[in-house]
């Protein structure tokens, strides 16, 4: 009688009505990555106008470390539909072939809202010789091993592990545990490339200490005369760093809740304004529903999964 009864009020109530129930409490944003990212700025320009929005604090928490594991777990634990994941899918993507055990389940992870994509650069120290990318492969071709390259998540890791593999190139690959000591790495030629977001290395670019060569993302990054890695000629390096919003399966977020979401940032990030300062960031805004950004995330551990079979395990 009971699921009756429910299945009678659905058939009634509109959609929209069980949507606005939710928030009804202040929602928590857990971010895999820390303060200062571009993820973590736009995180929580989002934040600002959606608490206005919904009536409800929207409330930032950074919980970086050990590849976004921390904080896919502490979104897991709370069993809470107002708890979501905030941040790059490159935090969990990689890790069934990263990580020895992946702790947790990887289909307890719902994609709810697209926000934007992190622009990622491929870049050099202003030292070396080499002016493209063109170039540095050539040195690479020209000099096996003598050039090594870090990348600004293990995604990018593999990504170029299998590029180098299929073209019969030898870098050594160097891991970093913060991005900092890369970029200063970097700029002083002790590594000769390096994939990373270009809100993090912008400062040194400006100041002509590191030169980009090349956007990794589909598309050019407004506001950078950069070449993408396709239109350089090394269309196996395009990678877009996807950022947006996961809920945990277990918290029981209803679907009209997700959409309702996803609706709201696509509003929000229609504004010129907010627009205009998240392209400042270095984020290219890019909104997405729950099945879209469900399918960018499917793509990338579609193209993940080839290039750790052809490669193996990182070394």
């Amino acid at each position: 009688m009971r699921k009756i009864l429910l299945t009678a009020l659905l058939a009634v109530v509109p959609f929209s009505v069980f949507s606005q129930s939710w928030p009804g409490k202040p929602v928590k944003f857990i971010l895999s990555l820390g303060p200062g990212s571009g993820a973590d700025t736009t995180g929580r320009m989002l934040a600002d106008r959606l608490s206005k929005q919904w009536g409800q604090p929207v409330l930032v928490e950074n919980r970086p470390g050990a590849d976004g594991v921390l904080a896919i777990n502490a979104v897991i634990a709370a069993k809470d539909d107002h708890t979501l994941l905030y941040g790059p899918s490159g935090s969990f993507v990689g890790h069934p072939y990263t990580l020895d055990k992946v702790p947790y389940d990887r289909n307890e992870l719902v994609p709810v809202a697209r926000v934007s994509n992190t622009v990622v650069v491929l870049a050099a120290p202003a030292s070396l010789k080499a002016q493209s990318l063109k170039e540095v492969m050539q040195m690479v071709k020209e000099e096996p091993g003598k050039l090594n390259y870090a990348s600004v998540t293990q995604v990018y890791d593999i990504m170029m592990a299998a590029y180098l593999k299929s073209a019969g190139l030898e870098m050594t690959r160097v891991t970093y545990k913060d991005a900092v000591s890369a970029q200063n790495d970097l700029a002083q030629e002790r590594i000769h490339l390096y994939s990373a977001a270009y809100g993090i290395v912008r400062g040194h670019a400006q100041g002509g200490r590191i030169r980009i060569l090349a956007v990794q993302n589909r598309t050019r990054a407004p506001g950078l005369d950069v070449p993408t890695v396709a239109e350089a000629g090394f269309p196996e390096l395009t990678l877009d760093g996807l950022v947006g919003i996961i809920a945990a399966r277990s918290s029981g977020l209803s679907e009209a809740a997700q959409q309702r979401i996803a609706a709201d940032v696509k509003t929000h990030l229609s504004d010129p304004q907010l627009n205009e300062r998240m392209t400042a960031t270095g984020q290219i805004v890019n909104p997405g529903s729950p099945a879209e950004f469900a399918a960018a995330i499917d793509e990338q551990s579609r193209n993940l999964a080839a290039w750790s079979k052809a490669i193996g395990k990182l070394k």
